[in-house]
């Protein structure tokens, strides 16, 4: 009788992984993504970042994982879902509640993504007494979409995110970085085909060509990271989205195979963050901001922020309810937030 083989290491890493609510799995080289650095480079020299200083002053350790640790030999790629199981366009048809992108909805994905990964690393040190690793999540200077479909986890769509035959565009990353020298995967083929569906979809055309993004156009962007005031040109495009933007993620094709079975339940979505009010949101304080969006991605934002995307939003809604709320804020402590609501003002006069 032949005796049957005992898992490699790399088939009970990837077990233990799932158990800790990965549902995408995938190993690379360290140097199995060679072009990342020079297509950073030239994002970061044209500009493209915008105020994202910071993927400027690491752009030699994003670059490469050699970059940031030069004894890696191996990147650990893994994908936790947050599939959504409504459309999240669907709120486009209710000017009165601010759009938040679905993977801010629920739990901070910094927070259990990075728990999940130590869980994994420290059973690959216990197993490999000889193993070094290191764990990152989108904190850290790692270039975790061209690693993870290097990986074999999917591939960078035209949307620059990435894209999984079996998750679709719903996907959090993380990486494992590690001496080990591990088999790595096949890595991911782009199937986008002729599709044009996510470049089609985006209110601000922030993608100069198919592959190439212009965060200086994009509302995730805006809504997010740019501290100033949005630029006009802009703020009716964005509608009643208050945070991030889904267009054109939600679009993809690819999603058709995705399934919110798979998501981690940390992300289910919170009522309260799901299809919040704008008037609500326009009398926030500071102290009741941190509250409402407590174990929240959004919380890093600060109540400025948010006033003022949710000042926007008002302006674009037409609703002449929410004329007081403005009228206050234009008296705001925060310039920002008042000149939004001097803009959404004379939006809803006109």
């Amino acid at each position: 009788m032949v005796a049957e083989a005992l898992p490699s290491l790399e088939q009970r890493l990837e077990a233990v992984a799932r158990e800790h609510g990965f549902v995408a799995f995938g190993i690379a080289r360290a140097d199995a993504a060679p072009q990342t650095a020079a297509r950073l480079n030239q994002w970061l020299a044209e500009g493209r970042h915008g105020e994202m200083i910071w993927m400027e002053s690491r752009a030699t350790q994003r670059g490469s994982p050699q970059g940031l640790w030069p004894e890696v030999k191996s990147v650990i790629a893994l994908g936790m879902s947050y599939a959504p199981d409504v459309d999240p366009l669907a709120l486009a048809a209710h000017p009165e509640r601010g759009r938040i992108s679905v993977y801010a909805q629920g739990g901070d994905y910094h927070d259990v993504v990075k728990k999940a990964l130590k869980h994994v690393a420290r059973w690959l040190v216990a197993e490999a007494a000889d193993a070094e690793v290191k764990v990152f999540v989108d904190t850290a200077p790692v270039m975790e979409k061209p690693l993870s479909a290097a990986a074999g986890l999917g591939w960078q769509g035209k949307h620059t995110n990435l894209v999984s035959r079996q998750h679709g565009s719903w996907l959090f990353l993380g990486a494992i970085y590690t001496t080990l020298d591990l088999v790595p995967a096949v890595p991911g083929r782009d199937s986008c085909g002729s599709c044009s569906a996510c470049q089609d979809a985006c209110p601000t055309q922030a993608f100069p060509a198919p592959y190439r993004l212009d965060a200086r156009r994009c509302i995730s962007y805006l809504t997010i990271e740019h501290a100033g005031p949005i630029p006009v040109e802009f703020r009716r495009a964005l509608g009643n989205r208050i945070y991030g933007c889904d267009d054109c993620l939600a679009v993809c094709p690819w999603n058709k195979f995705a399934e919110s079975a798979a998501r981690h339940r940390a992300f289910l979505p919170r009522a309260e963050l799901a299809a919040p009010s704008l008037g609500d949101l326009l009398v926030l304080d500071d102290a009741e901001f941190r509250q409402v969006f407590a174990g929240s991605p959004i919380k890093r934002i600060g109540r400025g922020r948010m006033v003022r995307n949710a000042a926007i939003a008002a302006g674009n809604s037409g609703d002449q309810r929410f004329r007081p709320a403005l009228e206050r804020l234009k008296s705001d402590e925060s310039a920002v937030v008042a000149e939004a609501a001097a803009w959404a003002l004379s939006e809803l006069a006109s």
